[in-house]
């Protein structure tokens, strides 16, 4: 994953929130300083992403700090605070993506044996472990993973709350079903298709939907080790695009490069349609399957599959 070069993002598609996240905290909240009210429980996310989640199953009582809550906050880059230490001390549950994405997380528990233990790494409960993309936040069936460890850590640490924890869970596990299988519909609709990705943060949810991803692998691997793709690479993606040999670009508007910007502008002047795919919830969105369920609406409008599955 390329260390990005963040733009303000835009969110992107209107749906019907599924409002089942609250907030997500930010650094002035109790549970940063460990000042949370005696059973108020207390979540530390790495990100809005994993926070939107934790606070789909900890309820509206509970206190949830996303430590990158910032839609241009990159964590690749980001070097964690004494206060984002202190954070991951005090709280009940740390939930973070793990698999090499968000390591200032991994140096604060790596000296911390007790915060390390309440730590949940959702690329480590991917269900493929060939599988090395670390962007598992798309894959259904690590975030209902995720969901139900945070039901059952929350209820170790709180056993009075275990039954609204679980119920939480089992209802946003159902809605991520839900969505799951509207995704896949997309590609059982239109079988055979095929796009271009800047980066692969979307493997997940092209998987899902049966999309085949057809970036040359070498302008892969040039990305995700922050170097220029080759001249021919660039050609061969370019060229594609303009005959229109792809359903759609799917583009990070995270990361702004010349390289990234261009194709983008070469897929826009084709008439191929771009799909801004995130690695954090955009500004005013603060519910994951509210975001999911945009980020499936826009894929499927762009190939020309159903809007609904």
């Amino acid at each position: 994953m390329t260390v990005a070069r963040r733009a303000v993002l835009s969110a992107g598609g209107t749906v019907a929130a599924l409002a089942l996240v609250a907030g997500c905290g930010s650094s002035g909240d109790p549970a940063a300083s460990g000042n949370a009210a005696p059973g108020t429980l207390t979540v530390v996310a790495s990100t809005n992403v994993w926070g939107a989640v934790a606070s789909a199953v900890a309820g509206p009582d509970a206190q949830v700090r996303s430590i990158i809550a910032d839609p241009a906050g990159d964590p690749h880059s980001y070097e964690s605070t004494p206060a984002d230490a202190a954070a991951i001390t005090n709280a009940n549950l740390v939930v973070a993506n793990g698999g090499g994405y968000d390591t200032f997380v991994d140096k604060v528990t790596s000296t911390d044996d007790s915060a390390k233990a309440k730590t949940v790494e959702a690329f480590d409960l991917r269900p493929d472990k060939a599988d090395d993309n670390e962007h598992v936040w798309f894959d259904p069936t690590t975030v209902k993973a995720v969901a139900t460890q945070v039901a059952d850590r929350l209820s170790a640490s709180e056993p009075t709350q275990a039954a609204g924890l679980h119920q939480r869970a089992q209802a946003f596990e159902a809605q991520v079903d839900r969505i799951a299988a509207q995704t896949a519909a997309i590609g059982q609709s239109k079988p055979g298709t095929k796009v271009f990705s800047t980066e692969p943060i979307a493997h997940y949810l092209l998987r899902t939907a049966g999309v085949t991803d057809a970036t040359p692998q070498d302008f892969v691997e040039a990305i995700e080790n922050e170097t220029d793709p080759s001249a021919a690479s660039l050609v061969q993606v370019g060229n594609a695009l303009s005959a229109r040999q792809v359903s759609a670009l799917v583009f990070n508007p995270q990361t702004e490069t010349p390289v990234v910007t261009g194709l983008r502008d070469r897929a826009a002047g084709a008439g191929v349609p771009v799909v801004d795919v995130t690695e954090t919830l955009p500004a005013g969105v603060t519910d994951y399957l509210q975001w999911v369920e945009a980020e499936r609406a826009a894929l499927a409008k762009a190939v020309g599959a159903p809007a609904q599955g």
